[in-house]
């Protein structure tokens, strides 16, 4: 992050414009919706900002930029076409410890303008950091036709009954739980019906059944949400609402950071990751803090990669909080084996390859992989193996001692999905030497089969 996103209140703050063509005068338009007090220096006024003059009630003096004319202000905005003068303005703002902006030039700005969508009191800001100032505008449009005017109608209605909620909830957590309530739900539909007086009534209606909506949102709840295989894009529309709306995310090691970024910035974030031996918590731990979260009253969102019922332990853990009786939704997410093998081009079935698919976990116990070895090695056939890569060699040795041909095709997916993807390709017999000086990380997964020949064919995404 190059810029700090920051919104300043400028309401009768001195700001000082140099230039006064047509660049400035959209900066002037700015300063001037924000309330400022602005001061123009250009030694030639436009009509246009001339026109402003009695508008937006500026101070305009008809002269040559000097260092005494930096002095004393909030913000400086340099916006002529002389890079010499610019140049200057740049200088003598930073010598005075004054934040100044230059327009179309970065290396001379403290800050940059974003793009913005105005939809008072709601303001939506986006920057390229001065790299792309077109792409800023052209997510601005997108933003426009989605966040419609009434959004501002409904942040004011808000703002109107902020003051008597507060008094009226005391617990943070609560306010937050009645406004997301509010804000999803009857009232906004209204306000964007453009009923704006019945959803007036139905905030003040909703306001006097606080003490039953209070009772009810402080048994809390856990959303147990599959991460998918790692890219955030990924996750479905319903994930994200949820992480969005909760108060703690409890998640596993396979979570990226990615996706944590997408949590509200003010929700606790707990770590229960598990690797080869090393759990940052035992299950039942696990499931017991599920429990303690809920019933002190939050929403707690248990991120795990993949789907939560395909190898995630999902169903012990709504076990135990259907046995606390704990409300909570199950969002499924996609598990890694569709999501790594789309991404590597490698078809699960395929009816000239395969008529079946397995999915397996290939964790060892005991040094030892103990599955139906008989079974795994029937033809025609895809076996999918979760946490197999170190018993790897042992699976291949116990899938050729049962039958399978040691040319049978099979893959390693590490990191499927994301930039860092990599996909090895090899036999039964060949890919365990193959791999052994690779250095893989998690999380990798194993596709063993026909339809693995398929890889070089229909691989799209770069690696």
């Amino acid at each position: 992050m190059d810029y700090f996103p920051i919104f300043l209140k400028l309401a009768k703050q001195p700001c000082l414009v140099v230039g006064a063509g047509s660049c400035a005068a959209r900066k002037i338009e700015l300063l001037a919706r924000a309330g400022a007090e602005i001061t123009v220096v250009a030694h030639d006024i436009s009509a246009q900002v001339a026109a402003m003059q009695a508008t937006h009630r500026l101070t305009i003096y008809r002269k040559y930029v000097e260092r005494s004319d930096i002095e004393g202000y909030k913000l400086v905005i340099s916006a002529t076409n002389d890079t010499a003068v610019n140049t200057r303005v740049s200088q003598y703002a930073t010598q005075a410890g004054i934040w100044v902006n230059v327009v179309d030039s970065p290396a001379l700005c403290h800050f940059i303008f974003p793009a913005i969508v105005d939809r008072a009191p709601l303001t939506i800001a986006i920057s390229s950091g001065g790299v792309s100032p077109v792409l800023a505008r052209l997510l601005r449009a997108k933003i426009e036709t989605v966040i419609a005017p009434s959004y501002g109608v409904l942040a004011g209605l808000a703002e109107k009954f902020r003051e008597t909620v507060k008094k009226q909830i005391s617990r943070p957590a609560n306010r937050r739980i009645f406004w997301e309530n509010v804000l999803q739900g009857r009232v906004a539909e209204l306000v964007f019906a453009g009923q704006h007086d019945a959803a007036e009534r139905e905030l003040t209606d909703a306001i006097a059944r606080l003490d039953t909506q209070m009772t009810h949102a402080a048994s809390g709840e856990v959303y147990l949400i599959g991460a998918g295989p790692g890219a955030a894009d990924l996750l479905t529309f319903r994930a994200l609402r949820l992480m969005q709306q909760a108060d703690v995310v409890v998640y596993d090691r396979l979570v990226s950071g990615e996706i944590l970024d997408l949590a509200r910035r003010d929700a606790e974030k707990i770590y229960v990751g598990k690797e080869r031996s090393q759990h940052a918590l035992p299950q039942d731990d696990i499931n017991d803090l599920l429990v303690k979260l809920a019933k002190e009253g939050k929403r707690v969102a248990r991120l795990k990669g993949g789907d939560p019922f395909i190898f995630g332990r999902g169903g012990e853990e709504i076990e135990t909080l259907m046995a606390q009786h704990i409300a909570f939704q199950v969002v499924p997410g996609i598990t890694a084996a569709n999501g790594c093998a789309s991404y590597a081009g490698i078809p699960l079935t395929h009816r000239d390859y395969a008529q079946s698919c397995v999915f397996v976990t290939g964790h060892l116990k005991d040094d030892s992989v103990h599955l139906n070895w008989t079974q795994l090695a029937a033809p025609n056939q895809t076996i999918v193996i979760y946490m197999g890569l170190i018993g790897l060699e042992k699976i291949c040795d116990a899938l050729i001692a049962h039958g399978s041909e040691p040319t049978l095709p099979i893959a390693v997916i590490e990191k499927g999905t994301t930039p860092a993807q990599r996909v090895i390709v090899g036999t039964l017999s060949t890919l365990p030497t193959k791999i052994r000086h690779e250095r893989l990380e998690a999380p990798t997964l194993i596709i063993i089969g026909h339809v693995v020949s398929l890889h070089e064919k229909l691989r799209w995404f770069a690696q």
